[in-house]
């Protein structure tokens, strides 16, 4: 069913060429022998992972879906699901990014990022199970006690048992406030926890020996709304003091949900019924605590769009060489054979074109925010790792949202390559276009992530932060403005950049006004951020193929001709967009409600 190869030239041209990764890793004692050849390893092998293991599976596991035995609460995943697990913790990749403290490899997480892209494009559904676990291992390893660390994340590490975030309870979405779930105190430490919760990604499964919960619930006059809510591990057994499982907890899968897409991962309903947890970090303060899960998780939803960009993507080019239909336009061009390959029609092109700009795009973005949590975490200089810290917090909603929309445009043209072929199961395609729907929508709609880039990372520190980063991009269009070589590139990134800085002046005095001003321009504004960001990279990733075109290297013409195709194609979108953003929130508040 279709194919996937790692994209491992671009991957190394971004971390190489791009961002030189190994000359930055220098300067992080953790990191700093980690070099070129250690990181092309490690992509080979994953490549090699990836390919011949997960993506056989991924339309297989799509069709047979998850079983859920309602006598037992227990949830088999799809055929050969188990076992390529057993595969991954068997190679050590559950631990690639890891500490060594706790029997990681600790690789960088820029790596790590190369490697979950290949997860993703091979079979998302399949990656959700690890991906789960990794932001379990993240949140206990920052707020943990020391006795917690030392207990559990040797087997996170290990992926001998896997991890969830217990958030969403029916009647509460995005406002945790609201939950109900409640956390009662016993004379052993131990609290024992109340409630229900839904949407539980990878909630209930066999292929670990246990399933760590963190799950966020309130214990006895907790405050009301958010200041209340605290933070507990539920294991799904409760281990023994040597590390083995022992009884069954009193917390289990009720149902699994009928979804439209990822259909092999278990979405569960899960219920606690007085199950045994320790709380972690303090009372009150969980979800300080579950924001370290979160924003690993929307990071990590970020990629899991970009690897279903590139595998849509691919596939989309293979029929569109191979697919004959009419003839083209401007003459035959396959005279050999009854019609052309529709490669040759200009609106294919323009389709392929989309998803390859937007998976190119997205890689080089994503490997620079991986990188930036690296400098984040390792960097011997306090002020690198503030500003890292800071471009992080800026970039993280711009991350999850815009590469999901974006990859919902580009699965979606990629299917619409294949014409009616797109729409039938077998090609594949549009379990794409499903699964792709879903990145959408969890770890915070887009909505939330545009209403917290605007309205909490920009508005509230008056443009801090978002100002840093615009120097970046003032001193590279300063650097190369000269260059008429560059001049395609420098001078619509140079005034996107102007007209960032205005628009988020006129929104922010707007809202002083009228707070809702920022809820009617924050999506289009977070997308006019997302092409200032991807027009910045791609106008560095053309300056070093301009380099390098002459090379002999068909590559760099390529990704010239990508570059070109963005700016050319794709970039104009701002001029709508700001144009919304600028439209105000009369034209969406006026009518009323009863009038709709």
């Amino acid at each position: 069913m279709g194919q996937y190869v790692a994209p491992i030239r671009d991957m190394q041209f971004v971390l190489h060429e791009l961002l030189n990764v190994a000359e930055e890793f220098k300067g992080m004692p953790n990191h700093e022998e980690v070099d070129a050849d250690i990181i092309n390893q490690v992509l080979e092998e994953g490549a090699k992972f990836t390919q011949d293991v997960l993506f056989p599976l991924n339309h297989s596991g799509d069709r047979e879906g998850c079983h859920f035995d309602a006598a037992t609460n227990t949830v088999t995943t799809p055929k050969g699901f188990k076992e390529a697990y057993q595969q991954y913790v068997d190679g050590g990749w559950a631990a690639l990014g890891c500490d060594p403290e706790y029997g990681g490899q600790g690789l960088p997480i820029t790596l790590n990022n190369s490697f979950y892209e290949m997860l993703n494009s091979s079979n998302q559904a399949w990656t959700m199970y690890p991906g789960l676990s990794h932001g379990a291992y993240e949140c206990l390893k920052e707020h943990g006690t020391d006795d917690q660390k030392k207990f559990y994340l040797p087997k996170l590490v290990s992926g001998e048992w896997t991890g969830t975030m217990c958030l969403t309870e029916s009647h509460c979405g995005t406002d945790l406030g609201m939950l109900r779930s409640k956390a009662l105190p016993q004379d052993d430490g131990s609290w024992l926890i109340t409630g229900s919760k839904i949407f539980i990604s990878a909630g209930e499964h066999d292929m670990s020996e246990n399933i760590i919960h963190l799950v966020l619930a309130r214990v006895p006059d907790a405050p009301e709304g958010s200041k209340g809510i605290s933070l507990f591990l539920v294991p799904k057994f409760l281990p023994n003091a040597d590390g083995s499982v022992g009884e069954r907890n009193a917390i289990t899968c009720g149902a699994i949900e009928e979804k439209m897409g990822i259909h092999g991962n278990s979405t569960c309903q899960m219920n606690l019924d007085g199950a045994r947890g320790w709380i972690i970090g303090q009372p009150n303060k969980g979800l300080n605590a579950m924001f370290v899960f979160m924003n690993a998780a929307r990071l990590g939803v970020g990629m899991q769009s970009l690897g279903l960009t590139e595998v849509a993507y691919q596939n989309a080019l293979i029929y569109a060489k191979d697919r004959i239909q009419m003839r083209s336009l401007s003459g035959v061009k396959a005279p050999d054979k009854q019609a052309d390959p529709i490669i040759v029609h200009p609106d294919v092109r323009r389709m392929l074109l989309t998803a390859k700009a937007y998976a190119e795009g997205a890689r080089a973005f994503s490997s620079y925010v991986a990188l930036q949590i690296d400098r984040e975490l390792n960097h011997t200089d306090a002020d690198v790792r503030k500003e890292a810290a800071d471009e992080v917090a800026l970039l993280t909603p711009v991350i999850k949202a815009f590469i999901t929309d974006n990859a919902w445009i580009a699965t979606s043209e990629a299917m619409q390559v294949f014409g009616g072929h797109g729409y039938i199961s077998e090609w594949g395609m549009e379990q794409y276009v499903r699964d792709s729907r879903i990145n959408m929508i969890y770890e915070g709609t887009n909505t939330v992530q545009s209403l917290d880039l605007l309205g909490r990372k920009i508005l509230m520190d008056n443009g801090a932060k978002l100002r840093k980063f615009g120097e970046k991009i003032k001193a590279f269009v300063e650097d190369n403005g000269l260059d008429e070589n560059m001049s395609e590139f420098i001078t619509p990134l140079g005034e996107l950049g102007d007209k960032v800085t205005k628009l988020t002046m006129e929104i922010g005095m707007k809202a002083f006004q009228n707070p809702d001003e920022v809820g009617a321009a924050a999506v289009p504004y977070l997308r006019v951020v997302g092409h200032l960001v991807y027009s910045y990279f791609f106008a560095q990733m053309a300056k070093i193929a301009l380099e390098k075109q002459d090379s002999g290297d068909t590559f760099y013409k390529s990704k010239l001709g990508t570059i070109r195709f963005y700016f050319a194609r794709l970039y104009p979108e701002t001029a709508m967009l700001i144009r919304q953003a600028r439209s105000g929130s009369a034209n969406l508040m006026a009518m009323e409600a009863d009038l709709f």
